[in-house]
């Protein structure tokens, strides 16, 4: 099991406020839609207990998460609002959800037929969502197929079938193409539902919105969204912003990675800092050490794309090579002391670098980014 390094200079510090601020101002978006907040991925770099409870104080009222020990772990931290698993698991470890309350996705009618037989096995009844592929193809019961799986599903009295969802490939998208897709998927799982409907079926969560779906498609807010990248203060495309202008909204992000420097050594113009030499400072130079690098999730072509840090509320370029622990910083001549705070993802005086910032630089995009924060590195809690 990997160690937090709690004894090193190197943290990420996690607003809650900012989160629990986030959702209020999604749900002033989203109106009486039931609010699923996704904190699968360690809560999107941020710290899976952090953000869910950070989440239910701002309103929240659902959670949902990936895989089943995701949702164990928010059940040993004491969570007990409903948690849905996003994707249909094993047949093997339904038990293990069903004995957690954690509420499971039908994706097939495989998926069903184990889920009725864990259920009954185990006594009681408990909730299911059924995913329907629209077009995705990830995960889901075909349009064709849901009738079946809908009747394994009804047949018993250990199944409750709560919900039902579909889930969008280019929500985010602006361009006439990916809302036309995005609108078509709409069509086609409301013939589900309508069909659904003929038949007396009508499941008390529909859900197909998540974050992009939620700000651009009102009519894709349904009963529930379900929100992940918006909930960490960051948008999916810049368009999105427009719903949110609309009610006075604004995100705020909730994470600020800093640091400290460790080390300053001053060199002469010519020298090549870090592995591989790869770029020569031009003239002379203070060198800052800064304790973070790709292992915690500092991307190597950052270098290349030229990126900065900011120390003293003033930005500095790397002088060399991302390393698996430190970076080294660039300070012309300017005063840096070991000690000096140094902000790689947040804001500090007037200057701020951004996730989407660095997605930008590394070609990439905003999620990568936040979830690939090293589990090595603490996650504080500020506020």
């Amino acid at each position: 099991m990997q160690v937090e390094g709690v004894h090193r200079p190197a943290r990420a510090e996690i607003s809650a406020s900012a989160i629990a601020h986030n959702v209020r101002a999604l749900k002033s978006v989203v109106g009486e839609s039931l609010f699923c907040a996704v904190v699968k991925a360690n809560g999107y770099g941020h710290g899976a207990e952090l953000a869910a409870k950070a989440a239910l104080i701002g309103g929240a009222d659902v959670l949902a998460v990936a895989i089943i020990d995701e949702g164990i772990e928010l059940r040993e931290s004491g969570v007990t609002a409903p948690i849905l698993l996003l994707a249909e698991v094993p047949a093997d470890t339904i038990a293990a959800a069903l004995e957690n309350s954690l509420t499971i996705t039908i994706g097939s009618l495989e998926g069903a037929r184990a889920a009725v037989s864990k259920a009954e096995a185990l006594g009681g009844r408990h909730r299911v969502h059924v995913k329907v592929d629209t077009g995705m193809h990830r995960m889901g019961v075909a349009s064709n197929d849901v009738d079946e799986v809908v009747d394994v599903l009804t047949s018993s009295a250990a199944i409750d079938l709560e919900g039902i969802y579909t889930h969008f490939s280019v929500a985010d998208g602006s361009s006439a193409e990916d809302r036309a897709f995005t609108r078509d998927q709409i069509a086609s799982f409301d013939e589900v539902l309508a069909a659904l409907a003929k038949r007396g079926v009508q499941p008390r969560l529909v859900h197909t919105a998540n974050s992009a779906g939620a700000l651009g498609y009102p009519e894709a807010r349904r009963g529930m969204v379900r929100v992940g990248l918006a909930l960490y203060g960051y948008l999916p495309e810049a368009w999105l912003a427009s719903a949110l202008e609309e009610t006075g909204e604004r995100l705020v992000p909730a994470l600020t990675l800093r640091a400290n420097v460790v080390a300053v050594r001053r060199v002469e113009a010519g020298e090549r800092p870090s592995y591989r030499r790869r770029r020569a400072t031009q003239s002379a130079a203070t060198i800052a050490t800064v304790p973070f690098g790709y292992a915690d999730g500092y991307p190597r072509r950052l270098f290349d794309a030229g990126a900065k840090v900011l120390i003293n509320g003033q930005r500095y370029p790397l002088a060399g090579m991302v390393t698996m622990d430190m970076l080294v910083i660039d300070c012309g001549d300017d005063v840096v002391r070991p000690g000096d705070e140094v902000v790689l993802l947040g804001r500090q005086g007037d200057e701020e670098i951004t996730a989407d910032e660095w997605a930008e630089r590394a070609g990439t995009i905003s999620w990568e980014i936040l979830c690939g924060i090293g589990a090595r590195v603490p996650r504080i809690l500020v506020d």
